[in-house]
């Protein structure tokens, strides 16, 4: 296990890397875009009352990432919601490095095509900083949960964070991977 590497990495490190020098007419190697993290968060409204919700919740991010997942809580207090300074409010996850790349894999090749009326994600989910958002309406869309002990359908929030500094460069950077995104309407690009 110790010379494992994941298949994108491979991937990337073999293939990905020459073509993206070509696209973007990169010359340093080191200038070239990549996946820094990706940090998968779930809300959960109930998570106050219900602690059995909170709790299925934290499994399935488990399962899903293969990491423990850290329980966020409320910064503000909203008396709309009955919601109190550090009261539970959902899970989230940061991958790096080998379970990154695993993650990926399995988004790319195996959930996303479970995705129910799947025709891409949208491209409007970058941020202007190279970084790719969006979300997913259903968490058993992933192969690991099992459908049987499912109590409620949550959705999933997915930040892609790369190192490239505007989104034609880390659009160009999730494509080469095979990430499935709409066509990318190319703006004029900043180089500031």
């Amino acid at each position: 296990m110790k010379n494992y590497s994941p298949r994108l990495f491979d991937l990337y490190k073999n293939n990905i890397q020459s073509s993206l020098k070509e696209k973007l007419n990169i010359k340093n190697v080191m200038e070239l875009p990549k996946i820094e993290k990706i940090v998968l968060n779930m809300g959960i409204g109930d998570a106050k009352d219900n602690k059995n919700s909170l709790a299925q919740a934290v499994d399935e991010m488990k399962i899903i990432t293969g990491q423990k997942p850290v329980i966020t809580k409320a910064r503000k207090a909203i008396s709309n919601f009955k919601l109190r300074i550090g009261d539970p409010v959902g899970v989230k996850v940061t991958l790096r490095g080998t379970k990154m790349y695993e993650f990926l894999d399995r988004f790319i090749s195996i959930s996303s095509p479970r995705i129910r009326d799947f025709r891409g994600l949208p491209s409007t989910g970058f941020d202007g900083r190279g970084n790719y958002n969006f979300g997913i309406s259903e968490q058993i869309i992933f192969s690991e949960i099992d459908y049987d002990k499912v109590n409620t359908i949550r959705g999933i929030n997915i930040t892609i964070m790369t190192s490239a500094n505007d989104d034609y460069h880390a659009y160009e950077l999730l494509v080469s991977f095979g990430f499935p995104i709409n066509d990318y309407k190319k703006k004029k690009v900043s180089n500031g």
